[in-house]
């Protein structure tokens, strides 16, 4: 009974780690497409507890060719932004202010990196990040900073787990433009208030 049980936890276990693939279609995609008129850029979002200062959650921001998310492993997800395998189309401001919220409440905060880059590195960036696949839980910033690595000009980005680690890293490159969203949305509330205020993406 007691290898039983062990052989379930496994199973539990596994199923926890693995990834959760996500197709949205031609046409929902088709329809969501944004192009923010901004320079192209990448932009590191890095979750940090509040408590610990540990890292919680990294992802990237790129405005390319079009402005997309690259959620890796996240729980965010709004009807209108179409998914698929955790790059998220139609970022508009409204749907990145959402995404902010979300994430910022009393327990943790967000940091945003921004640096501007060629059209070149923003769509190759995009590109690696729509090969990259369903990533498992627990592996975002290793994901992130795989594709960051690839990304020509960025090849001296560390690889790692951290998210901390990644954003000190990313923060070192000159030109990069860095803020701090904090909030004091309980955490039963967070993600809620901007769509209350009319926020949500149109």
């Amino acid at each position: 009974m007691h290898r039983i049980f062990l052989c379930l936890a496994l199973l539990l276990s596994l199923a926890a780690c693995g990834a959760e693939p996500k197709w949205a279609t031609d046409a929902e995609v088709s329809r969501a497409v944004y192009f923010h008129d901004g320079p192209p850029s990448i932009t590191l979002f890095t979750v940090l507890s509040n408590r610990s200062n540990d890292g919680a959650h990294s992802s990237l921001l790129i405005n390319g060719s079009q402005r997309v998310l690259f959620d890796p492993a996240g729980t965010w997800h709004h009807p209108k932004v179409p998914e698929r395998n955790d790059v998220h189309f139609g970022m508009n401001d409204r749907a990145v202010a959402f995404y902010i919220d979300y994430h910022a409440r009393e327990t943790f905060r967000v940091v945003e990196q921004t640096l501007y880059v060629t059209p070149a590195q923003a769509d190759a960036a995009i590109r690696l990040a729509m090969a990259y696949g369903a990533v498992p839980k627990a592996m975002c910033t290793r994901s992130v900073s795989t594709i960051l690595q690839d990304v020509p000009g960025f090849e001296d980005t560390p690889v790692t787990w951290y998210p901390a680690k990644l954003m000190k890293s990313f923060g070192k490159r000159p030109g990069v433009i860095e803020r701090t969203i904090t909030d004091t949305d309980a955490d039963s509330n967070h993600g809620v208030l901007l769509v209350q205020a009319g926020m949500a993406p149109q």
